[in-house]
């Protein structure tokens, strides 16, 4: 029998609550562990031996990265050798990867591969997140005045997240060519911007009939690369397609009562908000933050505020909204939301972003499901599907995400930060 664990808040780390949870996360992860030639994978879904994959958003990567977290805040190294058990599968699983996005392919690989190297110090890992960042450079198709992967453009699967990994890479690895396939990728998304008369606009794919503003799939996180890009070049051309970007989405934004928050999409979608990574004001902010640190111009740390007062002024966690429904994860949901705000609390001081963290920490506590397995958290990922309820091991829909928030927020009580930072936070 699965038992949900009491609401309690979480205000020291005295008892390791946090901690707890991380092991017992980690313990049920494990128990779904599968041994393949290549190495240990991880399935999505345990039922499921089929959904085992290789993409940083729901499979074996985001695995991989909550273990070596665990491994450092425990001093078990039984979990940095299941994490490198993990790299061997992604190892041999690079030249077949057809895929070369952030959350969706080599771009998520090499990122995952580079903090297994971190983490050991094992040298071949570094070589195969290289191999990973040659493959995308070798893959890039020239197009227009740049180039491009494919027509998708956006942040999970499109050029926006590639080209990300790419200026990790650069500093990495030391390579000015990867920064160059970058900035090559940024001009053609410049070309395919959409200009509107409040500014620019983008589409995931021309194949897809609708358009996400948002972070995931849409304009603000092909904006944040863009600005991300000028700070790596410093060429104008690429802060101003990302200001373009910004202010479309001011000019869409509903902000009366000094908040902020962008439509799910339109055409049919204006009226629905979602609040988290995905498609709300929390990862939207990422865009106004980067431009904040781009430009020293505090209008854009305004805009990230009011982005947090319209999540904190939703009524969640205590109450589930259209765009908040029965999700707790990292990308849709409490999780996400948790981690942004403390980032927020940790970039302002502001004690109110910290108490909301700790509000929504403490749902997901709630939510988890225990037993002598181990915690999970069952959950629809889908809003337009709330009776699939599935209890997953992913990063981003998953048990490893909401077990790095638990190790954050542990780390973060013991006065430490967590080492992973991933190429898409501007914190």
């Amino acid at each position: 029998m699965l038992l949900l664990a009491a609401l309690q808040p979480v205000a020291s780390a005295s008892d390791n609550l946090y901690l707890q949870t991380a092991r017992e996360t980690a313990k049920w992860i494990r128990s779904s562990a599968v041994k393949t030639e290549k190495g240990l994978a991880w399935p999505s879904d345990p039922a499921d031996p089929k959904s085992v994959n290789t993409t940083l958003y729901s499979g074996t990567p985001g695995v991989m990265l909550f273990f070596i977290e665990v491994s450092r805040a425990t001093a078990d190294r039984s979990f940095l050798t299941d994490a490198r058990a993990g790299a061997d599968y992604l190892m041999a699983s690079i030249t077949d990867e057809k895929e070369n996005g952030l959350y969706t392919g080599l771009a998520g690989i090499g990122f995952t591969l580079c903090e297994v190297y971190r983490a050991t110090g094992d040298a071949r890992y570094r070589a195969g997140a290289l191999r990973c960042a040659e493959l995308i450079r070798s893959r890039a198709v020239k197009a227009g005045s740049g180039v491009e992967w494919s027509d998708t453009t956006d942040i999970i699967s499109g050029s926006a997240g590639t080209a990300l990994f790419l200026l990790y890479a650069a500093k990495e690895f030391k390579k000015t060519e990867f920064r160059e396939t970058a900035r090559l990728a940024g001009l053609r998304l410049i070309e395919l911007a959409r200009e509107e008369a409040t500014g620019l606009k983008w589409a995931m794919t021309p194949r897809f009939p609708r358009l996400m503003p948002n972070f995931s799939h849409g304009t603000a996180g092909i904006a944040y690369f863009l600005a991300t890009l000028y700070e790596e070049t410093k060429e104008k051309t690429f802060l101003d397609a990302a200001l373009g970007g910004a202010k479309y989405l001011l000019s869409v934004a509903k902000t009366d009562g000094d908040v902020c928050m962008v439509f799910h999409n339109e055409p049919q979608g204006r009226e629905l908000f979602y609040l988290g990574w995905c498609h709300g004001p929390v990862g939207t902010a990422r865009l106004f933050y980067r431009l904040y640190k781009a430009t020293g111009d505090g209008q854009w740390m305004e805009w990230v505020k009011r982005s947090a007062r319209a999540v904190i002024e939703s009524g969640i966690p205590e109450k589930q909204t259209a765009g908040f429904w029965n999700n707790v994860s990292r990308c849709c949901g409490s999780a996400g939301v948790a981690d942004f705000f403390l980032d927020l609390y940790q970039a302002t001081g502001d004690r109110e972003y910290l108490g909301f963290c700790k509000r929504v920490a403490a749902q997901t506590l709630s939510r988890a499901a225990r037993d002598d397995k181990g915690a999970r958290w069952i959950q629809a990922e889908h809003r337009v599907r709330p009776e699939l309820l599935v209890a997953q091991t992913g990063l981003m829909q998953g048990a490893s995400g909401m077990g790095m928030l638990m190790l954050r927020l542990y780390d973060f009580e013991r006065g430490k930060k967590s080492a992973i930072r991933f190429p898409d936070t501007p914190f």
